[in-house]
């Protein structure tokens, strides 16, 4: 999950240097947390927030299969 959210939010950025994904796991929830340049912020959200929800969809359907609740959080 880490590294599909991370595939994802280099190729969206103009410095995927900058990308940083950590995943904490606890009993009964997934939380990825995203950081990347802040100048660059608005590309991961996008407009209206379109790409930030599709995202956190991914995330969310991934931790079910894991019987878990996935949260994306965009630092």
């Amino acid at each position: 999950m880490k590294d599909l959210v991370e595939y994802i939010a280099k190729s969206l950025v103009a410095h995927p240097e900058d990308v940083k994904v950590r995943e904490v796991r606890t009993e009964r929830t997934v939380m990825i947390e995203l950081t990347v340049n802040p100048e660059e912020k608005g590309k991961v959200i996008g407009r209206d927030g379109k790409i930030a929800r599709a995202i956190r969809s991914l995330v969310s359907m991934a931790a079910q299969r894991e019987g878990r609740r996935g949260i994306l959080e965009i630092l």
